[in-house]
């Protein structure tokens, strides 16, 4: 028997898929049927996108609320609408109201031309927003290096104390290890102390 799948996803854990749940149980598809990701749009191996597909027969649908769940990527995007079609699966977008109208057979091909424009077009719009919000991330950074904010982790400093603590306790023959754990150091940070004080 067919079935059909829910697939919702958000590009951060502290996001909400509060919306998108509503809307495909809305739509009536059991909330043990809906698939969920908490995974940036940029790449398709997304555990439960991936876990969705293993799960998939030909005649089953999956049903998403907008074409930028399924990928913001339009490469990516356009291939797995191929795949869709391959495998003989339907994929109902649901702000696309052209993909649920039934028309008749031989005028199908104006339902396809439909949906094929408002996919080109919707695809390019999801990777061009995805564009921005690096270039805005980029920017931000950029601001705010500008400003003094450092990045990434932050530089230890060679303090007397502490170089005099390292010393005292290497001339005692106390093991490196127990060095680190003693100043409350990782080891890879105390090998650099002493790499970068001459002391290795």
């Amino acid at each position: 028997m067919n079935k059909t799948f829910g697939y919702a996803r958000v590009s951060s854990t502290e996001q909400s898929l509060n919306r998108q749940l509503d809307a495909l149980i809305n739509y009536g598809i059991p909330e043990r049927d809906i698939i969920t990701d908490k995974e940036s749009g940029k790449t398709l191996e997304r555990v439960g996108y991936q876990g969705l597909k293993s799960l998939l027969r030909s005649g089953d649908t999956v049903v998403i609320t907008s074409l930028d769940r399924l990928s913001r990527n339009k490469t990516h995007m356009l291939k797995e609408l191929d795949y869709f079609k391959n495998h003989n699966i339907r994929l109902i977008v649901l702000d696309l109201p052209t993909t649920t109208v039934n028309l008749q057979e031989e005028q199908k091909w104006i339902l396809e031309m439909i949906n094929n424009i408002l996919i080109e077009v919707l695809s390019s719009m999801a990777e061009q927003e995805r564009e921005n919000i690096r270039k805005r991330q980029e920017e931000g950074i950029r601001a705010a290096k500008e400003r003094g904010k450092n990045f990434g982790r932050p530089k230890l400093l060679y303090n007397k104390d502490l170089l005099g603590s390292i010393d005292f306790l290497l001339s005692r023959g106390v093991p490196k290890a127990k060095i680190a754990s003693k100043l409350h150091i990782s080891r890879s940070s105390l090998y650099r102390i002493l790499k970068n004080t001459g002391r290795s």
